[in-house]
């Protein structure tokens, strides 16, 4: 069963909490680093943990990991093992585990509540390039290098229990079909799939939204599709793209339409 159906048979919509980073940072944290959140995961994990709790509290009925720039060769240039990386995966799916336990064990959270899941954070090839290709799609990997970029983290949420995972800022088709081809080795597991877009029509590299959405409502381990990390102005028009090719839920959760800057890893806009 897809993962999501208990949140949307209750109230048609869920929502998804807000954005990690960002209240990481109010909260004191220098996120300026390749690594971004999955810094925090290193040295302050209790500090995520507290921004999940309260996101739940806040009425958030998923909590996605901070792992979306998490990988084994990530962490190898912070001196990390490729053991002690996938731990901290892995630790990831446990500390917002860890806040949805506490926040359900509040009997008057049950009563007025659906149970939270919580979304393993899987995020693009280009987060760990960390030179802002996220939002541009121009990879020279093959599919298959893809996957075995992708394996190890995948492979770290799932074994922690993570209820799904999530497939973040796809900006290219070539990499939404090798997460495909990963998940496809874990035929229990579901996912949802959301891409980064440029405009009205079509994700960052190019290709135009429907047929991503076309592709991926083909197969039953797609628990939604949708758009993140975009302009507000385009999700309107992303969406009925989506909803004409697919009769998957429809997940966004879009930026404040600012830009970002590679350079200096800092957002800006009007």
């Amino acid at each position: 069963m897809n993962p999501l159906t208990p949140l949307l048979q209750n109230n048609s919509l869920a929502i998804v909490d807000g954005a990690l980073a960002t209240e990481l940072e109010r909260r004191g944290c220098d996120l300026n680093d390749a690594l971004w959140s999955a810094k925090v995961l290193m040295e302050q994990p209790e500090l995520i943990r507290q921004v999940h709790l309260d996101y739940f509290n806040a009425g958030a009925d998923i909590a996605i990991t901070a792992s979306y720039q998490a990988t084994v060769e990530g962490f190898a240039k912070r001196g990390l093992n490729r053991e002690q990386a996938l731990d901290l995966m892995k630790k990831s799916v446990q500390i917002a585990q860890s806040a949805r336990d506490e926040f359900w064990s509040n009997e008057a959270n049950r009563v007025i509540r659906v149970r939270p899941l919580v979304a393993g954070s899987v995020g693009p090839y280009g987060a760990f390039l960390a030179d802002g290709s996220e939002y541009r799609g121009d990879y020279k990997l093959t599919e298959q290098e893809l996957i075995d970029f992708h394996r190890p983290r995948v492979e770290a949420l799932i074994a922690s229990g993570a209820d799904l995972l999530a497939c973040e800022t796809i900006p290219c088709l070539i990499e939404a079909r090798a997460l495909i081809q990963l998940l496809s080795e874990f035929p229990n597991v579901s996912a949802w799939f959301t891409f980064s877009a440029k405009d009205d029509e079509h994700i960052c590299n190019g290709e135009r939204i429907a047929d991503c959405a076309a592709y991926l409502n083909q197969f039953e381990q797609v628990a939604a599709i949708g758009i993140n990390c975009t302009s507000p102005l385009h999700i309107p028009s992303l969406i009925r793209e989506i909803k004409k090719n697919s009769d998957k839920p429809i997940i966004v959760y879009p930026n404040s339409g600012e830009v970002y800057d590679p350079a200096t890893n800092t957002w800006h806009g009007e």
